[in-house]
């Protein structure tokens, strides 16, 4: 059986493979747990910047993490830029091999 959790920002159910989970810091800042081992309470986040911006302007990071005041979750929406351009930069597999074979 495949785990499945929540995105707090879309509420939309899905594996926890496919989700990115968060972690609330003693400093109030919200990181990310791209392997899902840090301790602490933990929330589950779609890794899409409109799944980001929804959960901000829902303040589901405060409601999910238990927090007493709305969270830094700017180190949250940077790792999930920096995975929206790994990406869009690595090269499509089948465009990659085409280019292989005409050489």
């Amino acid at each position: 059986m495949v785990p499945v959790r929540t995105c707090i920002g879309s509420r939309r159910r899905a594996s926890r493979s496919s989700l990115l989970r968060v972690v609330a810091l003693s400093d109030g800042r919200v990181v990310a747990d791209p392997k899902a081992v840090m301790p602490g309470r933990g929330a589950w986040l779609t890794p899409t910047v409109d799944a980001y911006d929804l959960a901000v302007k829902r303040r589901a990071f405060r409601r999910a993490l238990r927090l007493d005041r709305d969270p830094d979750t700017s180190a949250v929406l940077d790792h999930i830029v920096g995975l929206s351009r790994a990406s869009t930069e690595r090269p499509d597999m089948t465009e990659q091999a085409e280019r292989l074979m005409d050489n």
